[in-house]
């Protein structure tokens, strides 16, 4: 595994700890390693002049004996156990093949203040032995030197070896398992992203159709002198705008049950929606004043987003001023930039209840005007509450 989480951020592998990448052994491992050690101390003995085989029996015995045991816990203590079986395979022809693994597997640590003064330990080890131990075929001290060195040479090269592509495979694991990570943080951040960007349409579409049905309702509960086709009329509007809210709804659903991965591109509101959204807040009985000074063509996503601004300040304006004359403002021109105005004048009796609010409008009005680069603030300017968002129009 990655070492931190601020390793995953930063995108690096720190090199790692012997410890990490080092196989765990089982009990075929164990066996294949002491049947080396013997075959090692074999070929020793084989070589040992038998007339300085029996010399000290006892003591070969027991130092062989316990360099086998002591060799288990070489990963636990690497440096210790290495010199220790290097220095009593000086006196104990068992040794040879406990301190043979001793050496590999500290080179496998690919630490080379460790490996350096162990080989020279271990050469001159060798060169002890063979005073004690003298071979069948005497040979000179300096090839026999030469033939040691090179023995222990390639041992500690096949340690190193053995090591770096034990590192490796941990490398790539780890980087695999990082870029496992990094594609379930996307995943989860994509996933997250979609939520708030549904939530906030549920929030903008179903807010302004349930406010126009809590209006309407609302109003007619105050009327007693309605006639029986006047009040048919008005319960008519409160179903059409029941169903379309139920459609909105199950629009937000269906993208939220969908199991394709595919992106939803349902039609989107546009700046020229603008107008039908006031026509519509005056069919229902709102009193607006609408300017619109913007010239040129409106951008896809600027539109939407003036939109959503404009859709949410007369849901607003619907709920805590009902009986209020909201004033709606758009002006602006490409290179420059949009700005939206809703304002209402506070401290209007509504003729009805007002329907409640979360707040949560607004700050999702506010993540979408930062997300284009704009800028969006709402509060009492004197007597009146005003909504103001000032967005970006590229040229």
């Amino acid at each position: 595994m990655i070492s931190s989480a601020a390793d995953r951020a930063a995108g690096t592998l720190p090199r790692p700890e012997p410890g990490a990448y080092q196989p765990t052994l089982m009990w075929w491992g164990y066996t294949w390693r002491f049947l080396l050690m013997a075959a090692i101390s074999a070929v020793v003995w084989a070589n040992v002049d038998p007339d300085h085989r029996t010399d000290h029996v006892a003591l070969d015995l027991l130092g062989g004996a316990a360099c086998f045991a002591l060799v288990a816990w070489r990963r636990r203590w690497p440096v210790p156990v290495a010199v220790v079986t290097a220095a009593v395979s000086c006196v104990s022809i068992l040794a040879a093949g406990p301190a043979t693994l001793a050496l590999v597997s500290l080179a496998t640590r690919r630490r080379w203040r460790e490996v350096l003064p162990l080989g020279v330990i271990s050469v001159a080890g060798a060169q002890a032995f063979l005073i004690t131990y003298p071979t069948v075929d005497s040979e000179p001290w300096w090839l026999t030197l030469s033939t040691n060195a090179l023995v222990l040479s390639a041992a500690i090269a096949w340690g190193m070896f053995i090591g770096s592509r034990r590192e490796l495979m941990w490398t790539l694991r780890a980087r695999a398992e990082r870029a496992e990570a990094e594609q379930e943080l996307r995943a989860a951040q994509s996933r997250l992203s979609e939520r708030s960007r549904i939530a906030r349409e549920m929030h903008d579409v179903l807010a302004h159709r349930i406010s126009h049905i809590s209006m309407q309702a609302g109003a007619l509960s105050y009327r007693d002198d309605l006639s029986a086709h006047d009040l048919r009329g008005g319960l008519g509007v409160i179903r059409d705008a029941a169903n379309a809210a139920l459609t909105d709804l199950r629009d937000v659903l269906g993208v939220l049950r969908e199991t394709s991965g595919e992106v939803d591109h349902r039609p989107q509101p546009t700046f020229a929606e603008i107008s039908a959204l006031v026509d519509d807040a005056l069919a229902a009985g709102m009193r607006i004043t609408f300017e619109d000074d913007v010239a040129g063509q409106v951008p896809a996503p600027l539109g939407r987003t003036a939109y959503r601004i404009v859709q949410e300040g007369i849901t607003n304006a619907r709920k805590h001023a009902p009986d209020a004359e909201v004033t709606i403002g758009l002006e602006g021109s490409p290179g420059d930039r949009l700005t939206v105005t809703v304002s209402n004048p506070l401290g209007f009796a509504a003729s009805a209840p007002a329907a409640p609010g979360s707040g949560l409008g607004l700050i999702g009005l506010r993540e979408r005007a930062e997300l284009g680069g704009g800028v969006l603030d709402h509060g009492r300017v004197g007597g009146t509450f005003r909504l103001r968002a000032s967005l970006p129009w590229p040229a």
